[in-house]
């Protein structure tokens, strides 16, 4: 909103408020993207008729029996139902899953809410020394 300035009071001007609103830019705005939606419009309707043949895929097969690693409240680790420790943790997970790359082998853990951050972390870096990089953590759903 500006001022006008008028009159010459000796330093007293009367100030009058000018409240016209300048649509000229945005009207020239609105002209454009209206010229920019009539020409992609026809672009974005495929009008060329095909018959497309049917897509048959192969189903894909199941993916490998998951690791689970469980982490209790007192720190005592398992792999499965079969108990580990954390020194022999990457040895047991490697006898686990077989033949498979350890790269590419998805590790889901499952830990107590009443765990040590440290037995987490040693879990977790003890999977990193091992070559062991896609971890999944496991919640209970409510």
């Amino acid at each position: 909103m500006g001022a006008k300035l008028a009159g010459s009071g000796g330093g007293r001007y009367e100030i009058e408020a000018n409240s016209e609103i300048n649509v000229t830019p945005f009207v020239d705005v609105m002209l454009v993207l209206l010229i920019i939606f009539m020409v992609a419009a026809p672009l974005a309707s495929v009008t060329v008729q095909v018959a497309l043949p049917p897509a048959v895929a192969k189903p894909s097969p199941n993916p490998p029996k998951p690791v689970y690693i469980s982490i209790q409240s007192n720190g005592a680790l398992y792999i499965g139902d079969s108990a580990t420790d954390l020194s022999t943790l990457g040895d047991d997970i490697r006898s686990t899953i077989g033949a498979r790359n350890p790269a590419k082998e998805r590790i889901f853990i499952r830990a107590d809410k009443d765990v040590l951050y440290g037995d987490f972390m040693g879990v977790m870096n003890m999977l990193q020394d091992n070559g062991f990089y896609s971890v999944a953590l496991v919640g209970e759903d409510k």
